[in-house]
């Protein structure tokens, strides 16, 4: 439970401020309530950073880490897909792909009540729980001997991971103020790219252990990571906190004053921090809403590309620009580094100056720049086609951030926002499906289909963003 601790020195505060922000707009009030002095201004200021601070410590920190959760099935595959995993199961020809797309179907059909399911159970026990059951089923991965029997665990680990990734979107979106988003979405992406770049140095380790108590390299990997993800999981209870109307149900975070102030911020924000009786009516008919398809359209345009890359880069470097495997795992890691530093760059500027459309165009210019690159001859120098793979990188993870705080800038409304969040999750879902079938591996090594599709898709943006833009004012 939260502490109490300087919360009598401030209530008197707090109520004078919280009358200050309703009366805020009223012309007859603001005049009176400047005669009160900067210190009520200056406390309220001080507060809210406080609880900036609480939330991005307590909220975003374990958000980043459940979120990596998402790219750590697609950087252990994509490693060991470049070790004996497909001899050793028969995942041949389009069996890998299949692989992927089963998950991904499995992802899709369950985003929407998973992500309901938030409000339902609380975001305490919901996460807890799926993050342990996914950290149990890839530890089960480990033992799999038929591709059969790979493709049944990999829809067990599509179901559980439908509700991580847009239940957690959906709860950071509550606790912040629109301007403060794309910043946090920013943290999100470089704890999950980061997680992946470093899961992928990870991998390299346990592939070493190849024949060690009869296991193959990538059993283990499976393994060790599946044991991880299970700690994560029991952690997640006691870490991550409720939606900001809840505060003071999660342990140890805010004080009863802060969490008043945390409400009404968001109130005098979106005025939708009151959460109206379920009802699935009022689910269905944000459907009607033309937004809604235009960002669903693009986060399913955005994920081909980056099924692309995150799945096969390590194929596409062992038989595109001829790697070693222990090479091409370990050559993996860099872009993805890399990228934290762009999307937290242009994340900062948009909250500073207010802007997403531009930059999501921005990024969608460097991602086709980065492909052009990547798809030059195959004669052309290794290093130039290589450095298109951290231009690519660093464009679509920066574009992940954007887009996720134009779409919570311009949702307003509880089960709206939740409804928005799992509709383009499950269109992102369905951009992996397509994504998982560009990369032809009888192409190698120009992978020409890979590049121009994913080059054709990008340009798609402009047109989707295009009729976002018609339909609100950012």
């Amino acid at each position: 439970m939260g502490h109490n601790h300087g919360q009598q020195s401030t209530s008197a505060m707090t109520t004078s401020v919280a009358a200050r922000t309703v009366n805020s707009e009223d012309p007859a009030t603001s005049e009176h309530n400047n005669d009160e002095g900067p210190s009520i201004p200056a406390e309220w200021e001080h507060l809210e950073s406080r609880i900036r601070r609480k939330a991005d410590l307590r909220l975003c920190s374990i958000a980043g880490i459940l979120c990596s959760l998402n790219l750590l099935d697609s950087g252990i595959l994509a490693s060991a897909s470049v070790t004996t995993l497909l001899d050793d199961l028969d995942l041949k020809g389009q069996r890998y792909s299949v692989s992927i797309f089963i998950f991904t179907v499995a992802t899709v059909v369950f985003q929407l009540p998973c992500t309901v399911a938030v409000r339902w159970f609380g975001p305490r026990t919901w996460f807890a729980c799926i993050t342990f059951c996914f950290g149990l089923i890839t530890l089960c991965t480990a033992f799999v001997q038929t591709w059969r029997q790979m493709i049944a665990v990999r829809i067990l680990l599509g179901i559980c991971m439908s509700g991580i990734y847009p239940g957690l979107t959906y709860l950071v979106s509550t606790w912040y103020t629109r301007q403060e988003q794309q910043l946090r979405f920013a943290f999100l992406q470089s704890g999950e790219v980061a997680a992946l770049a470093t899961g992928y140095i990870v991998n390299y380790g346990l592939n070493q252990l190849h024949g060690k108590a009869g296991l193959e390299g990538w059993r283990w990997m499976y393994l060790v990571q599946g044991l991880i993800t299970c700690v994560i999981g029991i952690i997640t209870y006691w870490w991550i906190v409720d939606f900001p109307e809840n505060a003071r149900g999660s342990f140890y975070f805010l004080t009863e004053t802060e969490a008043k102030i945390a409400v009404q911020r968001i109130q005098a924000d979106r005025g939708d921090v009151a959460l109206d009786p379920f009802e699935w009516r009022k689910v269905l008919v944000n459907f009607t809403d033309p937004k809604l398809y235009g960002f669903a359209c693009m986060y399913f345009l955005l994920n081909i590309v980056s099924t692309a890359l995150n799945y096969f880069l390590p194929q596409i470097l062992e038989s595109g620009m001829g790697f070693s495997s222990n090479e091409s795992i370990l050559l993996s890691t860099p872009p993805y580094y890399w990228s934290v530093i762009p999307v937290l760059f242009t994340s900062l500027i948009g909250d500073i100056y207010r802007i997403r459309g531009a930059l999501i165009t921005f990024n969608a210019l460097c991602l086709i720049a980065g492909y052009l690159m990547f798809g030059l001859p195959t004669s052309a120098q290794v290093t130039v086609r290589y450095i298109g793979t951290f231009l690519a990188t660093g464009a679509y993870v920066s574009n992940w951030a954007a887009l996720n705080a134009f779409m919570a800038n311009n949702v307003v409304g509880q089960w709206k926002r939740a409804t928005t969040a799992a509709a383009v999750a499950a269109c992102n879902g369905l951009g992996s499906i397509a994504g998982s079938y560009i990369v032809r591996q009888q192409e190698a090594p120009g992978y020409q289909t890979a590049v121009w599709v994913s080059i054709g898709y990008v340009t798609s943006f402009f047109p989707n963003q295009y009729q976002i833009v018609v339909c609100v004012s950012v």
